[in-house]
């Protein structure tokens, strides 16, 4: 008797999972066939100050050779606080 309860239960579980799946499937499809008025938000960092979005570009990269890449990275670790400290108790020359 306990064995027929258990399938009757799960079968009603089922059968509402199953029309909970096929109203959502409608109603999905039934929304993405409704048109929506296309909003255009901008990021405030591509507008100019009168609030126009800017047409130029924002970022000009120039390319680097190693040699200048190397030479500026060591400059900033040798203006950097810590430059002369070692753990090792060596000294930089």
């Amino acid at each position: 008797m306990l064995q027929l309860i258990y399938v009757v239960a799960f079968t009603v579980l089922a059968l509402l999972a199953m029309a909970n799946l096929i109203r959502s499937l409608l109603t999905l499809g039934i929304e993405s066939q409704r048109q929506f008025s296309p909003q255009r938000v901008t990021h405030p960092e591509l507008l100019d100050s009168d609030g126009h979005v800017i047409d130029e570009p924002l970022l000009v990269m120039r390319s680097l050779s190693v040699e200048d890449a190397r030479a500026q990275l060591d400059a900033i670790y040798r203006e950097s606080p810590s430059y002369g400290d070692d753990p090792r108790g060596e000294t930089q020359a």
